[in-house]
């Protein structure tokens, strides 16, 4: 059941690792032997991170349709920009100039910035990869950019955000083997050039996995890594068109491989049924659009799957999206109102859907850290999963 958590959630008990860099540190508190799925604090110069954690996506500087406030009521403890937007809008200047991305848009907890290397991997038209960074059109001007490892992290240097990320080549389900070599290859040279050049110990460099579906690629992607990983480590590359049974191949075999004692950030991947799962695979972090995306179609997350909340069939409904949920817009709107709001084209409605389906996934990562904790985590995730329908 999807309630708010007492303040058990937040006891510290059983450290049994800490793994600790400049301002940064990671400990683990608990372990579940079964599935090797990990409850840790991630310590920041913004605060304390309770994991595993969902992390809700400010691309441009905010959660759509939601204010700081809104983000903070709903336990949000970290958020992700994005280095590739923020640099071609309003620029890393004008940022550094408000005194920092944290009070640009008026967030004094974590933030992370990717580096863009994925937007630049989705616009396979526009750019052009060489040793060298990366040639890109923008997709708001048509400008010539380009982007270096170098320019990568002097961006997020002047965003002032606590855990940045390398610029890494991302490629696409399908993708040949001779061709993901190609890209591991550029990813590591790019990493060692983004840590040589990063002298911030206010921020945290997390080098990113890559080697797409080739087990051999990823395993030897870490040990690229390792050399480089002082706090955190990422996966990216996944949930790109892949069957999700090839994503949990992956991560099953990366997490023995990967740093024990530091936190493990799966990129870009957050519905319901792949958070559990990847928790259970030792994943600490993970991120998505998801929650926001769909509810400006409509659409909510429930514990069964997912509630069309604009179909007809809810134009004289007056229950909650969900019974037992206690966020703000279960709390006061009904399936009726909501789909009112989205047929007529109405903000609020985008806003209140966007609502639930955060509280949903940042409280379902709260249940799964206690069931961690009180050692009854493979138990939790088996009845999520059977109840879930995707």
């Amino acid at each position: 059941m999807l309630v708010s958590l007492n303040s058990a959630y937040y006891s510290i008990q059983n450290t049994i690792y800490r793994g600790i860099m400049n301002n940064f540190s990671f400990e683990i508190v608990k372990e579940c032997p079964k599935t090797g799925a990990r409850a840790g604090i991630f310590h920041t110069p913004h605060g304390d991170i309770l994991t595993p954690v969902f992390m809700p996506v400010g691309t441009q500087a905010t959660v759509k349709g939601l204010t700081p406030e809104m983000l903070n009521d709903l336990g949000a403890q970290i958020i992700l920009s994005n280095t590739y937007h923020l640099h071609l809008r309003p620029g890393e200047d004008i940022i550094k100039q408000a005194g920092g991305i944290h009070k640009f848009m008026n967030w004094n907890k974590p933030i992370l910035t990717d580096s863009g290397g994925f937007q630049v991997f989705s616009l396979s038209k526009l750019r052009k990869v060489s040793e060298e960074g990366v040639e890109f059109s923008s997709h708001l001007s048509g400008e010539k950019k380009f982007m270096s490892p170098e320019k990568c992290i002097d961006i997020q240097n002047s965003l002032g955000s606590d855990i940045i990320m390398q610029l890494d080549v991302c490629t696409e389900a399908n993708t040949s083997y001779n061709e993901a070599l190609e890209a591991k290859r550029l990813t590591k040279i790019w990493l060692e050039r983004c840590f040589n050049h990063h002298k911030n110990e206010n921020q945290m460099l997390f080098p990113i996995v890559q080697g797409n579906v080739y087990k051999d690629l990823r395993i030897e992607c870490v040990k690229d890594c390792l050399p480089f990983a002082k706090c955190g480590i990422a996966i990216g590359g996944l949930s790109v068109g892949e069957e999700k049974s090839v994503m949990y191949d992956i991560l099953d075999i990366l997490n023995p491989a990967l740093p024990h004692d530091q936190p493990r950030y799966l990129m870009g991947v957050g519905s319901p049924d792949c958070l559990i799962e990847g928790f259970a695979r030792g994943i600490d972090m993970m991120d998505c659009v998801l929650p926001t995306r769909i509810a400006r179609n409509g659409t909510a997350f429930i514990k069964e799957g997912k509630l069309v909340v604009k179909n007809a069939k809810y134009k004289d409904d007056f229950s909650p999206i969900e019974n037992d949920c206690d966020c703000y817009t279960c709390k006061n709107y009904s399936r009726s109102y909501l789909r009112h709001l989205i047929n007529a084209g109405e903000m609020l409605g985008a806003t209140l859907i966007s609502i639930h389906n955060l509280h949903f996934l940042i409280n379902l990562s709260k249940m799964a850290r206690q069931a961690i904790i009180e050692d009854r985590f493979l138990e939790f995730k088996n009845k999520f999963l059977d109840n879930f329908k995707v």
